[in-house]
């Protein structure tokens, strides 16, 4: 098992991982940082229009492996107010 700690960016604010998540290994801490996403997307539902979530993984070392984004964009089709 390996220490990764996954550092999120909302569009807004960083918040950087200090206690870390132990994984079996890169596909694993791949797979747990794809899944985080939507859950950040939907806790952090944006009032404006676009907004990219991130999480960049880094290892014990401190060194970044592995980062995922996932965009959220609304647009009205028909123009017309609310």
């Amino acid at each position: 098992m390996h220490r990764f700690y996954f550092d999120i960016h909302d569009g807004e604010r960083f918040t950087r991982d200090e206690v870390g998540s132990l994984c079996q290994g890169r596909k694993a801490m791949r797979d747990a940082a794809i899944k985080v996403l939507p859950d950040i997307a939907r806790d952090e539902l944006p009032d404006g229009d676009r907004r990219d979530f991130m999480v960049e993984v880094r290892n014990e070392d401190g060194h970044y492996l592995f980062r995922a984004t996932l965009s959220l964009a609304a647009e009205w089709l028909d123009h017309q107010d609310g």
